[in-house]
């Protein structure tokens, strides 16, 4: 993979998935986005492995969306990339939540996949 603007498509795919799977409340659809073993640290304690983020998810209220930017893009190794992003939280009841979201992404075979997701609150 040459170039930023690959590595952002790569990104933006897998991203665009695990953005219709939140928007949709839609937990184990997001969980499946991730790796088996993947680390995964919301604005709640971290956990390890898909159960960890389907649980997290199911955990949100109905009616959250999250619309991402993009802002950086780094390929780390073969098949492996960074993606660094900015995240509005939106919801029904409350203001929305800006933060700041870190993933590592890993190609499995024809798909890509999160390995490791970092969110933090800005402010």
């Amino acid at each position: 993979m040459n170039g930023t603007a690959a590595q952002e498509a790569v990104v933006r795919g897998v991203m665009d998935r695990w953005k219709a799977a939140v928007d949709a409340h839609q937990p184990e659809q997001v969980a499946s986005i991730f790796t088996e073993d993947a680390v995964f640290q919301g604005l709640h304690p971290y956990s390890v492995g898909r159960q960890g983020v389907a649980d997290y998810y199911d955990s949100q209220p109905i009616g959250l969306t999250a619309d991402y930017r993009v802002l950086e893009t780094r390929g780390l190794a073969q098949d492996v990339l960074l993606g660094y992003l900015g995240v509005d939280f939106s919801f029904t009841d409350r203001p929305a939540v800006q933060a700041t979201l870190s993933v590592v992404l890993r190609r499995l075979g024809d798909q890509w996949h999160i390995a490791h997701y970092q969110v933090s609150k800005l402010g």
